[in-house]
C-alpha cells in the first residue's frame, strides 16, 4: 500500500476529470440541456480509467511491498 495519501498525478488526474464530468453533467441539468448532462455522465468512467491506467504505468505512487520483503530480510539477518 501507497503511503502517498493520494497526492500522485494519478489520483489528481482521476478526480480533476471526476470534478469535471460532474461539473458539466450539473450545469447541463441546470439549463437544461439532456447532450450537456450524458457529457458529463460519459465523463465520469473515464476518470476511474485514467486513474487506474496511469496507477499501472507507474504514476500512482510506490508500491512499498518490496520494500517490507527487504526489511523482514533484514531482521532475519540481525
Amino acid at each position: 500500500m501507497s503511503d502517498s495519501h493520494g497526492n500522485t498525478p494519478a489520483a489528481w488526474t482521476a478526480v480533476t476529470i471526476g470534478l469535471l464530468a460532474f461539473t458539466v453533467g450539473g450545469i447541463g441539468l441546470v439549463i437544461g440541456s439532456m447532450l450537456v448532462f450524458w457529457i458529463g455522465v460519459a465523463l465520469a468512467p473515464v476518470a476511474l480509467v485514467a486513474g487506474a491506467v496511469m496507477t499501472k504505468v507507474g504514476l500512482g505512487g510506490r508500491d512499498h511491498s518490496t520494500e517490507r520483503q527487504v526489511d523482514r530480510g533484514r531482521e532475519k539477518a540481525h
